[in-house]
């Protein structure tokens, strides 16, 4: 389930990039065909489903269940002296790849401001063609969006799809003005297993970039860590063994050191909890009990081990003062050097 790396060196094998995108949003339209979630979009991006294993089904929920709860803490937030004025909301996703969450924000009528997805040009095109060619994406951006899968965009009045490396700081930098992003405007970012594919230079980059760009943000992360043990060695080999080297897991391979990537690059607060304590204590028990009585379940010790080897950070500067309550439950307690 793990999500292919926007870069993993200087000679970046794309076709590895798409195989590797195809194997994760196969793992989603597994979990939705099973009732794990809903998703009424990725079977237009992935034809033909494919079964996953229970335990594979159950991680990719917690990732996802996980992102859903964080996201809509930050849409909901509002300030509370004014409520005449809704605050215009802003998310950008890195490395977003056929991510479907535009589309169904757009169905449960929340859906910010403005949405900016970032990949590889050769994902871009691909997905600005799907946009393009099925109905349903192409009612959801507008029917005076402007589309190019040549350039590999889309252009509407809240949604834009855009072509970059996010090595390149400077490519980010324009992407600003070209989206039309406004750097005051409360913005949520997005990296689900793509910073940990780069090199770390690259990615102290990026993280500072942000820090630096957004004044009132989110930066979420969900990747591996761990990488020391036998389980996360059998993991780098299984991801190298498919063209996908966990180039940075070994600068950031503990929970506190998630959280100091963010906070030596600038960022006023950082909190990450392994997927184990996310799935236990974030994750809504009601919605787990439902999940957890869709399959039979019998990998217990592989699903601790594999949770404990997989994270969400995030981070949060906080310039107009409306992220006070946003994050984990009680996220001051607790060891995160582990």
């Amino acid at each position: 389930m793990e999500k292919p790396p926007m870069a993993a060196s200087c000679k970046v094998d794309r076709k590895k990039r798409l195989g590797a995108l195809g194997c994760k949003d196969d793992g989603k339209r597994s979990c939705v065909k099973k009732g794990y979630m809903k998703d009424d979009y990725i079977h237009l991006f992935v034809r033909r489903p494919v079964r996953r294993s229970p335990i594979i089904n159950r991680g990719y929920f917690a990732r996802w269940a996980a992102i859903r709860k964080l996201l809509y803490q930050f849409l909901d937030v509002e300030k509370k002296s004014d409520e005449d004025a809704p605050i215009k909301k802003q998310i950008l996703s890195l490395g977003a790849g056929f991510d479907t969450t535009y589309f169904q924000l757009q169905d449960e009528g929340k859906a910010p401001y403005l949405y900016v997805e970032v990949d590889f040009k050769e994902v871009t095109s691909k997905k600005a063609a799907l946009i393009e060619t099925c109905n349903p994406l192409r009612n959801k951006v507008g029917e005076t969006a402007a589309i190019s899968r040549e350039k590999g965009e889309v252009f509407s009045a809240h949604y834009k799809l855009l072509p970059a490396d996010l090595r390149d700081v400077k490519q980010l930098s324009a992407i600003i003005t070209h989206a039309g992003l406004d750097p005051s405007l409360p913005t949520f970012i997005i990296a689900e297993c793509v910073l940990i594919y780069l090199d770390p230079d690259s990615t102290r980059a990026i993280v500072g970039w942000a820090s630096q760009t957004f004044s009132t943000a989110i930066f979420f992360l969900y990747e591996q860590i761990r990488p020391d043990d036998a389980f996360g060695q059998q993991m780098i080999r299984n991801l190298e063994s498919r063209g996908c080297a966990l180039l940075g897991i070994y600068a950031t391979p503990t929970l506190l050191a998630k959280e100091k990537l963010f906070l030596d690059q600038g960022w006023q607060k950082s909190v990450a909890w392994d997927m184990l304590r996310v799935y236990n204590d974030f994750i809504d028990a009601q919605e787990r009990c439902r999940i957890e009585r869709l399959e039979l379940f019998d990998e217990f010790e592989e699903w601790y081990m594999m949770q404990e080897h997989y994270c969400v950070a995030y981070a949060i500067n906080d310039a107009m003062g409306l992220l006070g309550d946003f994050g984990f439950v009680n996220d001051k307690s607790g060891d995160p050097s582990s």
